[in-house]
Formats: structure tokens, sequence, C-alpha cells
């Protein structure tokens, strides 16, 4: 078992998950109308709105079906994207930026519909808290609120100054923050394996422990045209390629590998604690994630759980004493933890891209991707599944606000790119003393 492998299955999630997916290995030849590598999110989605229209798919996990971010992540069902509004109305005008913001909201409705629709059990609950840590934080999270209050339409959100605050977090860390009621939280493990039991209930084929070698084209007698997917132990034709791998892309679209960077991302839980001491920590039990570019998250679980997240690795290798050091960041939060048992430890990759704006589009040949959501995925990826089968079916117009995002690769080709990043999140994390 390698190292991330262990990670999984150490992780809260792993431990209280409510359903396994039974799928094969491929072995053999087949032919199917669609092939969607990578069993997170937003493959699952995918491959499930392809075969509610009848559409064959085949949808191939190389390992088990929610072992990437989708099954590890904080499990934060947020609006808008890790670049913001601000950001996306610089890359692609004010327009696109409201149309991509409206997708957003669209994003979380549709979580919220598909997790009634098939009855998936995964804890959703509703409400968010940004909160900054100085002064100026809070004042940025209140003129954010504004801005999408009189450019977006979007006046949900409520400003707490710090003391208002402290009645909702239990902690005197924070000088303020903004409250959404329109985002929230849920078990993203058993999110994910919710919606690949759809697609595999809808009459997707389901591979798990199967990796795609490579991926040729080919001509057919009619004289249109394909492709061959290669695994070990067989192939798959189809007429399209979904390739829904995030951060694992490896070596399947170079191209595409080059525009995203794989970042680890670490959780701790907690033993179960009291539900009036979650409470105190917490009265609406809303997910809570702070400003700084190096953030910490956190929430309480179904079971009364602490659940933070902070510390990050841009060098692609796990922080040394990961589960202490998580703890010491959970403890300048809540020092009322203090003695409190840490139960589990784990994180994994997300995939990240230059303007942390995420990377969907098609390619030549009837292929499509999705990739580099910068963790901020939950929602969206799941959402983005929907886009990219109605893309397959024809539907061309559903991916243009994404394409219209430009993207560039990171510098420095495979040896120096990562050394890079690292030093540049190294002043950035400087900012956040500032």
């Amino acid at each position: 078992m390698n190292h991330q492998d262990r990670q999984t299955a150490e992780s809260y999630y792993e431990a209280s998950r409510s359903l396994r997916i039974e799928a094969p290995s491929l072995d053999g030849s087949i032919k199917t109308d669609v092939v969607v590598i990578g069993g997170g999110l937003t493959g699952s989605s995918t491959a499930l709105c392809l075969a509610e229209k009848g559409v064959s798919v085949a949808l191939i996990e190389s390992r088990h079906f929610g072992w990437g971010a989708s099954g590890r992540s904080g499990g934060q069902i947020i609006n808008g994207y890790a670049c913001e509004q601000d950001t996306l109305e610089k890359l692609v005008g004010f327009d696109t930026a409201r149309e991509l913001w409206d997708h957003s909201l669209a994003a979380v409705e549709f979580t919220k519909q598909r997790i009634a629709k098939h009855q998936i059990e995964c804890d959703l609950e509703q409400g968010y808290l940004h909160v900054g840590v100085k002064p100026r934080h809070a004042q940025e999270l209140e003129e954010w609120a504004e801005h999408l209050d009189k450019k977006y339409d979007y006046s949900v959100m409520n400003y707490l100054d710090k003391e208002q605050l402290s009645e909702v977090i239990s902690s005197e860390l924070y000088s303020g923050g903004v409250s959404d009621p329109g985002s929230g939280h849920l078990h993203p493990l058993n999110y994910s394996l919710g919606l690949s039991q759809a697609a595999q209930q809808a009459g997707a084929q389901l591979f798990e422990n199967t990796t795609v070698k490579s991926i040729d084209k080919e001509s057919g007698s009619d004289g249109g045209s394909g492709y061959i997917v290669r695994c070990k132990r067989g192939e798959i034709r189809c007429d399209n390629v979904v390739y829904a791998c995030n951060a694992y892309l490896d070596t399947l679209q170079p191209d595409l590998k080059k525009q995203i960077m794989p970042v680890g991302t670490y959780i701790v839980a907690t033993e179960a604690l009291s539900e009036e001491t979650a409470r105190g920590l917490i009265s609406n039990n809303a997910a809570v994630a702070d400003t700084n570019f190096v953030l910490d998250y956190f929430r309480t679980s179904a079971d009364h759980r602490m659940l933070f997240g902070g510390r990050v690795s841009y060098s692609t290798l796990e922080p040394r004493k990961l589960s202490a050091s998580l703890e010491k960041r959970m403890l300048r939060v809540f020092p009322q933890l203090a003695g409190t048992k840490i139960e589990y430890a784990w994180g994994g990759f997300v995939a990240i891209t230059r303007n942390r704006a995420p990377h969907i589009g098609r390619l030549p040949g009837g292929q499509f991707f999705a990739q580099g959501f910068s963790g901020h995925g939950m929602a969206l990826t799941g959402y983005v599944g929907s886009l990219l089968a109605s893309a397959v079916m024809g539907d061309s117009q559903t991916l243009d606000c994404y394409e219209a995002i430009p993207h560039q690769a990171f510098p420095g080709g495979s040896a120096l790119r990562t050394p890079a990043l690292v030093a540049a999140m190294a002043y950035h994390r400087l900012l956040d003393y500032r």
C-alpha cells in the first residue's frame, strides 16, 4: 500500500463511509460511446448524466471510487471560485464573470438536488462562515460581500463584527466575518460514492483498479474516428473520452498536465465530542474558513468531531509531524480543545491552476476535460460533470464561459516548476502575517 493509499485508509471519512462500490477491474475488450477516466465527483457525475440520457458509458478508476480529493476534502459546498470574482472580471470581463458566478450558484443547487434525487446519505448541512484574523481581513470580507450584493445580486450574506462573530464561533482569534447561508458542508466520500452508485444504477459500466496506459486514435471503416483506451488487462473502443483525473492525470495528456500543479492538503479529526461541546464551538454548525492565503478550515461532523484542515504542501511532500502541527493550529482557534484526542489525520492532492480558476474545456476529436478546481470544487465538480455530459452530446455552448478563461502553463518545466512554486508560496505565506 503506497503512502496516499495509507492516508485514505486512515481518514475519518473512510472510517464512516456509508456504502461501498462493487466494481470489477477491466478484463478484455468492450465498446462504449464514451469513456470517462477518473472515479471522483467530476467523473461519476459525468457518467451519471450520460447514462441518464441513454448514452453507453464506461467509468474507469485506477484505484477505488472516491479515492482522490473527492473523498478526502474538507467537504465544504461553496459558491464562487478559488480565484474570486474580481479576478474573473479581469480575466474575462464582467458579463462572463457574472455567467460564471451564476454557474457556481447552480452548482450548489445541483449538489442538493442530486443528494435528494438519489437519496445519498452524506450529512448535508447548510451554513458557511468566511472569517478574518486581522481587522483588514474583516474589512476586506465586508467589502467583498457588498461587491457580490451590488454587482451580482447575491444579497443573502451578512457581515458579523468581532462581537457578533464570537456568538457563533467560540474563539477570540477572529476580527469579523461574513455568514453565507447559501453554502454548507457534507461528508465528501459518501457524496462521491453516492454519485458513483447512481451512475452504476443508471447503466454506466464501472471499473476500478483499472489504470489507463494509453489512448490511441482509431479510424473506422465508415470513415468516422474514435479511440482505443488501453489498460493493463483490456481495452475499450469509444467515440469520446472525458478526462476527469485532476491531480492524478499523470502522463495521459502532457499538455493538460502543464496547466496544473498538485498541492497536498491535510485534515485531522478529533475524538467524538458531546453535542453540547460541539455546538459550544460553532453554535450554528456552519463550516468555517479564514481568508489567509494558507488558510485554516474547519467544521464539526455528524457525530460531533472537530474536523480541522490547514497545512498545505507545495512540494508534494507530507509535512513533518502532521497531526501535531494541525493540532497546534486547531488549538490556536479553540484552546478549549486542549487535551482532546486526535483520532484521524490524512491528506491528499488537489490540483491548482496558476490563476486559481478552473480549467475546463474541449480537446480536438471529441475529447473533454475538467481540472484545476484549486481546492474549491466540492460543489462545482459534480455540476461541471453535467456540463461535460451535455458537451459530449453536442451542446457546445455549455462550456463556452469556462473556455473563455485564459490559462498558462506553470513555468520551469518538470524539473523546476515545483521549486519555483514552493518559493512563490513562501512569499504569499509571509503576506498572511502583514
